[in-house]
C-alpha cells in the first residue's frame, strides 16, 4: 500500500482562527473555549430522557451546572497538557502557536489560572446541586468530574504514551461527560448511550492520530505515541470504530423503534445524516483535509449541515413520540412477546384486553410499556405486570 502523501500546515489560511488568532487574549486561547462543544455530550442523556413520555422532568439547570462543570474541567485540563507538551509543540505548524508554546503565557500563570478553572468547575456542581438536582446528583456529578480530571492529567502525564490506551483514556473522557448530564438528571443511561459515545469517542482519536500522520511531516516528534501506530493501523481503527459507531446507534434505533413507529420507525431516518456525516469525516481525514475531526466539524460545511439534519429530525421524532395521539404500532394481527388474550394490564387500573387485543397493544405500544415475561399472567390467575423500558 502506498504511503500517505504528507501535507505541512504552514498557511495560516489553513489554521482555524479560533486557534491562532493573535486578536484574542492569550489566557482565552489558553482555555481553548472552541473545545466546549463537546460538553454537548453532557446533553445527550437528558435529552433522550426528555424523550421519554413517561419521564420525569428534567432539570435543565442543574444540566447547565453540569455543562459549566465539564467545560471548565477541560479547560484545566487542556492547560496541565499544555504545560507538559509545549517543548513537542513547538515542533507542530499549528500547535506551536498555543500560548505556552509560544512564550505567550508562562507556566507559573498557566498553573494558577488551570487552578481558577478547577474552582469555577466546583461551582457548576454547586449550581447542579441548588437547581434540584439534590445533593445525591451534586455527589454522582462531582465523582464524574473528579474521574474526568484524574483521567485527563493521567493522559498528560503517561497513558498518551501508551498505545491503544490513550486512545481508551480520550474515550473514557467522553463517556464520564455523559455520565456527568445523566447524575445531573437524575436519570440511568443505558449500554446503548454508553456504547455509542464510547466507540465514537475513540473514532475521534484514532482519526485524529491518522490526520496527524497526513498532516503533519514528522508525527513521531509530535506525538510519541506515533511511532507505535502505523498508517494501516490507524486506518483500520478509525473503520471498526466508525462501524461500531453506526451499527451500535443503528441498534438504539432498531430497539427503541416501537415508540417512533407511524408507517415505520421514524427514527431510522436520523441514520441517513448519522453516516454520511461518519463517512465525510473520514474521507477528508484521509485527505489530508484536517488532522483533527474536532476541528473538521467547527470548519466542514457538509458535515455541519449533516449534524443538523440529524438534531432536527431527531426532534422531530421525538416531538412526534411525545404526543399523545403518535405511537408504535405492531404489525397487523401480530401482539408483542408475552401480551396474550385475557390478559390484565394494571396501567391507570386495570385494563381487560380480551377480544381487543390490538387495542391494548396500540395502547401500551402508545405509552411506552412493555409487558415483563415473568409477570404478564392469564386472567383466571388475576395478576399481571409491566416494566418501563429504557428512555435513554
Amino acid at each position: 500500500m502506498a504511503p500517505f502523501p504528507v501535507i505541512q500546515l504552514t498557511d495560516p489560511a489553513t489554521i482555524p482562527e479560533t486557534i491562532v488568532s493573535p486578536r484574542r487574549a492569550p489566557l482565552l486561547r489558553l482555555a481553548r473555549p472552541h473545545q466546549w462543544a463537546k460538553s454537548v455530550f453532557v446533553l445527550l442523556g437528558p435529552a433522550y430522557a426528555w424523550a421519554d413520555p413517561e419521564g420525569k422532568p428534567v432539570p435543565w439547570l442543574a444540566v447547565l451546572g453540569a455543562v459549566v462543570a465539564f467545560s471548565l474541567a477541560s479547560s484545566a485540563c487542556y492547560i496541565v497538557n499544555d504545560i507538559q507538551d509545549r517543548e513537542s509543540d513547538r515542533l507542530h505548524p499549528r500547535k506551536g502557536r498555543r500560548p505556552i508554546a509560544s512564550g505567550q503565557v508562562s507556566v507559573p500563570t498557566a498553573r494558577a489560572f488551570a487552578g481558577a478553572l478547577v474552582v469555577g468547575a466546583a461551582l457548576g456542581i454547586v449550581l447542579a446541586i441548588w437547581a434540584g438536582g439534590g445533593r445525591e446528583a451534586g455527589l454522582w456529578l462531582a465523582v464524574a468530574v473528579g474521574v474526568y480530571i484524574l483521567n485527563t492529567v493521567w493522559y498528560s502525564m503517561s497513558l498518551k504514551h501508551i498505545v491503544i490506551l490513550d486512545v481508551i483514556s480520550l474515550a473514557l473522557g467522553f463517556v464520564l461527560r455523559v455520565l456527568g448530564g445523566v447524575a445531573a438528571a437524575g436519570v440511568t443511561p443505558s449500554s446503548w448511550l454508553l456504547n455509542c459515545v464510547f466507540f465514537l469517542a475513540m473514532f475521534l482519536a484514532f482519526g485524529k492520530r491518522l490526520g496527524e500522520r497526513r498532516t503533519v511531516r514528522d508525527a513521531a516528534g509530535v506525538r510519541a505515541v506515533q511511532q507505535a501506530y502505523t498508517d494501516d493501523l490507524l486506518r483500520m481503527a478509525v473503520v471498526v470504530t466508525g462501524v461500531a459507531t453506526l451499527i451500535t446507534y443503528a441498534g438504539y434505533v432498531q430497539a427503541h423503534g416501537e415508540r417512533y413507529t407511524w408507517g415505520f420507525n421514524l427514527l431510522w431516518l436520523t441514520m441517513l445524516p448519522a453516516t454520511y456525516a461518519l463517512l465525510r469525516c473520514i474521507v477528508l481525514l484521509e485527505r489530508g483535509e484536517f488532522d483533527d475531526p474536532t476541528e473538521l466539524a467547527t470548519a466542514d460545511r457538509p458535515f455541519q449541515l449533516a449534524a443538523l439534519i440529524f438534531a432536527a429530525v431527531t426532534l422531530v421524532v421525538v416531538g412526534v413520540g411525545r404526543s399523545p395521539a403518535a405511537g408504535g404500532r405492531d404489525s397487523v394481527g401480530q401482539m408483542p412477546d408475552g401480551l396474550v388474550p385475557g390478559t390484565i394490564v394494571p396501567q391507570s387500573g386495570l385494563i381487560e384486553v380480551g377480544e381487543s387485543t390490538i387495542i391494548g397493544t396500540l395502547y401500551l405500544a402508545r405509552r411506552g410499556w412493555s409487558p415483563a415475561p415473568s409477570a404478564v399472567t392469564f386472567l383466571r390467575s388475576g395478576a399481571a405486570g409491566l416494566e418501563p423500558r429504557s428512555s435513554l
